[in-house]
C-alpha cells in the first residue's frame, strides 16, 4: 500500500468512523440516523441557498485557522483569536459607517483597519512573551476578555447607547449582488475571495520567504536561532502580529459581509475558539485548512438543520457533531493501524 493511498484513506476512513459512532449514538438515544444525516445532507446541499450560507459560514473559518495555524507553525499557542477577531470585527464597521469615501478605498481601508487592529491586539501578549517570558496563552486568554467587554463598550459609544453599529455605508460592504442571484438571496459575499488569497499569503510567507524560514526556526529552537544571528525577540512579536491580523480579517469577514454591523456581544462568537480545531484538523498547513475550515463549516451550518427537519435535539447533534471531528482528528491513530497492518501484510 503506497504513502499516496495511506494519505487517501485516512480522511475517507475517519469521516466513516465518525460517521457510524455518531448514527450510534443516535439510535440509542431513541432518534432516526437516517434522518439525521439525510437532514445534515439537505442543510449542506439541499439547495442554493443552503451552500451558499455553508460557503459563507466557511469563510470565517479559513481565517480564524490560519491565524492558529501561523501561531502554530512558528512555535507560539494563539488562543486569543477570538479577542483578536472581535476587535477587527468593531475595527471594520466602524470605519464603515464613519467614512464617505470611493469603494475603491473604503472597501479595501474597512479591511485594513481590521488587520491592523487584530495585528495591534496579538501585538500586546507578543511583546510580553519576548520580552518579559509571559506565557502567551494566559495572556491572550485574558485579552479575550478584555476584547469582547472594550468593544461591546465602544459600540454603546458609537451607537449612542444602543446595541449596535448601525449599517456600513454599501462602499465598505463585501456583500455581492451576483452571489444573491445565484444562490437565493444567501448572505454569501466576496469575502471567500479574500480567504482564499490569505491561504496563499500564509503558504507564501512561510515556505517562499526568509522571514517566514526565520519565524518557523525561531519557533522549533530559539537557543539555536539566536547563536545563527536571528533576532529572537522580533519574530516572535512579528509572528504574533501576523497570527493577528489573519485574526482581524476574520472579524471584517462578519462585519463587512455577512452581518454589515457590529452589535454587542453576550458572550464570545466560538469563531476564533473552533479556529484551533480547524487548524488541527488541517495540520496547520495552508491546504489543509482548507479541507478543515470545509469540513467544519459545512458541518456547523448543516446541523442546524438536524432538530427542524428530524427532530434531534441540539445537545444530541452537537455529540454527533464533535464525534465525527474527533475521529477527524484522531487520523494520525488510524494511519498508525494502516501502516502497521500494511507492514504485516508485506512480510507475509
Amino acid at each position: 500500500m503506497s504513502n499516496r493511498v495511506v494519505n487517501i484513506l485516512v480522511p475517507v476512513i475517519s469521516v466513516i468512523l465518525g460517521l457510524l459512532v455518531g448514527a450510534i449514538v443516535m439510535l440509542v438515544s431513541g432518534y432516526d440516523p437516517i434522518a439525521g444525516y439525510s437532514a445534515l445532507w439537505n442543510g449542506i446541499f439541499g439547495d442554493a441557498y443552503t451552500m451558499g450560507e455553508t460557503i459563507r459560514q466557511i469563510t470565517p473559518y479559513l481565517l480564524s485557522g490560519l491565524a492558529v495555524a501561523f501561531a502554530f507553525r512558528t512555535g507560539l499557542f494563539n488562543i486569543g483569536v477570538e479577542g483578536q477577531l472581535l476587535v477587527g470585527w468593531f475595527a471594520a464597521a466602524y470605519v464603515g459607517i464613519a467614512f464617505d469615501l470611493p469603494m475603491y478605498i473604503h472597501l479595501p481601508f474597512a479591511i485594513i483597519a481590521a488587520a491592523l487592529a487584530g495585528a495591534l491586539w496579538a501585538f500586546i501578549p507578543g511583546l510580553l512573551k519576548a520580552k518579559l517570558q509571559v506565557h502567551e496563552v494566559i495572556v491572550t486568554i485574558m485579552m479575550n476578555y478584555i476584547a469582547l467587554h472594550t468593544t461591546n463598550a465602544l459600540i454603546r459609544v458609537v451607537s449612542h447607547g444602543g446595541e449596535n453599529t448601525g449599517n456600513i455605508k454599501p462602499t465598505a460592504s463585501l456583500k455581492s449582488a451576483f452571489f444573491e442571484s445565484i444562490t437565493d438571496y444567501s448572505r454569501l459575499h466576496y469575502g471567500i475571495f479574500i480567504a482564499l488569497a490569505m491561504v496563499l499569503v500564509m503558504w507564501f510567507i512561510l515556505e517562499k520567504t526568509t522571514t517566514g524560514f526565520e519565524l518557523k526556526a525561531v519557533g522549533f529552537n530559539k537557543n539555536a536561532s539566536q547563536y545563527a544571528g536571528m533576532n529572537v525577540q522580533k519574530n516572535i512579536i512579528l509572528s504574533m502580529v501576523i497570527s493577528g491580523a489573519f485574526a482581524g480579517l476574520a472579524g471584517a469577514m462578519e462585519a463587512l459581509g455577512t452581518f454589515q454591523y457590529a452589535n454587542v456581544n453576550g458572550g464570545f462568537t466560538g469563531i476564533g475558539f473552533d479556529g484551533i480545531a480547524v487548524a488541527l484538523l488541517g495540520a496547520n498547513t495552508p491546504l489543509g485548512i482548507i479541507f478543515g475550515a470545509t469540513l467544519f463549516g459545512a458541518l456547523k451550518f448543516g446541523s442546524l438543520n438536524m432538530p427542524n427537519a428530524a427532530e434531534i435535539p441540539v445537545e444530541i447533534v452537537s455529540i454527533v457533531i464533535a464525534i465525527i471531528i474527533f475521529f477527524v482528528a484522531c487520523g494520525y491513530v488510524i494511519r498508525y493501524f494502516l501502516v502497521k497492518m500494511n507492514k504485516k501484510k508485506e512480510a507475509k
